[in-house]
């Protein structure tokens, strides 16, 4: 009787490999669905916490709106704004003043803080901004020029010469060789303005998107020499910022396509 071979049974192998595939396919399933609950550390959730932002006045109706948007993206934050002169704000920033952000309305008021060292890294110049004179409403007293506000029946306010907008209406009046003395000289731009929407001034010499933001309440004169005395405005982070992470995404996203869309709808000129 011929001797047979008998070969052990195959299965029991086949199923341990289909076992071993199956416990490494749950294995991989497991360590898909760990990695996407974990939030992802570049996203936008990640940001949080107070960002404090010292801003040109004339910046106000911009960057209130970016920093809406700025908390809308990043939940847990909070961007809060200090407006004002830039000469003022600069030398509250070098005086030991909380800040994270500043944004002048020129390299001058900007230079006074990176000059004490107080910036972080070289500043950005993010928009430009060009003189433009408010009236009142349906301009009573016809002005069409610079030359026109040097009539002794017209009351007229400046910005003091020490903030941007001052300077900027100093050296297009130096340009067209023309003297102009003001009943007033403010210390923003905001409040020039605020003096002719009020009739306590027929006329100021402020931004154009001052005149812009003010919509009916004044009445805007553009003038040639403006072209003589166009503003750059430079963004920073600065040195000790307490939030330094979400300071810088603010100012990315000033700098940003979407940013300079909101800049550009106000009335600010690119860089």
């Amino acid at each position: 009787m011929p001797t047979r071979t008998v070969r052990p049974p195959r299965r029991p192998l086949q199923v341990a490999a289909v076992g071993a595939a199956a416990l490494l396919g749950l294995s991989a399933c497991s360590s898909d669905s760990d990695s996407s609950a974990k939030p992802d550390p570049s996203g936008p959730g990640r940001l949080s916490g107070e960002v404090t932002v010292f801003a040109a006045a004339s910046l106000k109706e911009s960057f209130t709106t970016l920093g809406k948007q700025f908390e809308k993206e990043h939940p847990g934050t909070e961007v809060t704004f200090s407006f004002g002169g830039s000469d003022s704000l600069a030398a509250s920033i070098t005086g030991g003043a909380p800040a994270d952000v500043f944004a002048a309305a020129s390299p001058k008021t900007m230079k006074i803080v990176t000059g004490a060292g107080d910036a972080s890294g070289t500043p950005a110049t993010f928009v430009r901004n060009k003189l433009e004179i408010a009236t009142l409403p349906g301009n009573p007293h016809k002005v069409t020029s610079l030359r026109d506000l040097t009539g002794p029946d017209l009351k007229v306010v400046l910005c003091d010469k020490e903030v941007p907008c001052g300077a900027a209406a100093q050296k297009a009046l130096d340009a067209s060789r023309l003297k102009l003395t003001p009943v007033s000289y403010e210390q923003d731009v905001k409040a020039a303005l605020t003096k002719v929407e009020l009739r306590e001034a027929d006329a100021a010499v402020v931004y154009q998107t001052d005149v812009r933001a003010a919509g009916d309440k004044v009445e805007g004169v553009e003038f040639p020499e403006s072209a003589d005395a166009v503003n750059d405005y430079p963004i920073a982070l600065l040195k000790d910022a307490r939030n330094a992470e979400a300071a810088n995404a603010f100012i990315a996203l000033v700098r940003s396509a979407e940013g300079q869309k909101v800049l550009s709808g106000a009335g600010f000129l690119k860089p």
